[in-house]
């Protein structure tokens, strides 16, 4: 994904990491005013590898990994802090194991920032200008500001991974366990409304469907009306909305129209709105009907 008169580069994704490294760049980009930007995640070598390029002119820092400490983006995750540098190569606060790369793509200023999840380093954003000129607040700020909303990517990414690894285990059949899964169900939907990425979103909630039909594969039954096997089949589920499925997920959870209004930023007139629909297309007469409903039809967990 390259900026005009640039190239864009993406590699494979690290395993378990299938978030938008690019989209992060974009905004980086277009907050801060830089018109190159790259970044990546960690790998499982324990380094961060730049698998995407936006504005370069060259392919020469695809796939470099960075090695915590060495040059600005590795020092940046040593310390866990934004860093930037006026004049890349003539920088006296870094060290230089990059430079013939950065020398290459012709980058002097040059800014980077962690990206932190649980205060352990998942990645590293860069900026940078072809000409030496001290960075400011702005780009500094827009860097930092991406670098946070890809943080967010990765927790929900990582909290969508651990509940279909717990919905998978034997375990799954305690009800306990099963109802944790259906709470953090409905707290994901409502979180991937607030991602502005729309691909990244629509992933979060492609998880939260994973999630709903991985309940026709746990043993025992459900509300002890009947085997959970007989979740009904795709051709047959009722054509819910996204809204709806959002809607009735917090109420499964007990939440009232108010403060469902409140987790989703709907008006409560629009919850009750959403909560008819749905229990209209799945021939329920009460807010419990419509959730045991569809849990039956493998919408909700």
């Amino acid at each position: 994904m390259g900026g005009s008169g640039g190239i864009g580069v993406q590699l494979e994704p690290a395993a378990g990491d299938s978030v938008d490294v690019g989209a992060a760049l974009s905004r980086l980009r277009r907050a801060s005013g830089l018109p190159v930007a790259f970044g990546g995640l960690l790998t499982g070598t324990g380094r961060y590898r730049i698998n995407e390029l936006a504005g370069t002119e060259t392919a020469v820092l695809h796939g470099l990994d960075i090695l915590q400490g060495n040059g600005l983006g590795g020092k940046a995750v040593a310390l866990s802090r934004p860093l930037a540098v006026t004049d890349y190569s003539a920088s006296s606060v870094i060290s230089h194991e990059y430079d013939a790369a950065v020398a290459t793509e012709g980058l002097r200023s040059v800014l980077a920032v962690p990206v932190i999840v649980r205060r352990r380093v998942r990645g590293v954003l860069y900026g940078a200008l072809r000409r030496p000129v001290r960075l400011g607040d702005r780009p500094l700020s827009a860097a930092v500001e991406a670098a946070r909303e890809l943080e967010q990517a990765l927790v929900v990414q990582d909290e969508a991974a651990r509940l279909l690894s717990s919905a998978r285990q034997p375990t799954a059949a305690d009800p306990a366990v099963w109802e944790e899964v259906r709470e953090a169900h409905g707290e994901l939907r409502a979180l991937a409304q607030r991602i502005a990425d729309p691909l990244l979103r629509q992933e979060m909630l492609a998880a939260c469907g994973r999630l709903a039909t991985a309940s026709s594969k746990r043993p025992g039954t459900e509300d002890g009306a009947r085997p959970v096997s007989t979740v009904t089949p795709d051709a047959a589920r009722p054509a819910l909305s996204p809204r709806e499925v959002d809607v009735l997920a917090c109420v499964a959870s007990g939440a009232t129209n108010a403060v469902v209004a409140e987790r989703l930023g709907l008006r409560p007139e629009t919850v009750k709105s959403y909560l008819r629909s749905g229990m209209r297309k799945l021939g329920a007469h009460t807010r419990l009907q419509a959730v045991v409903a569809a849990r039956r039809a493998g919408v909700l967990p």
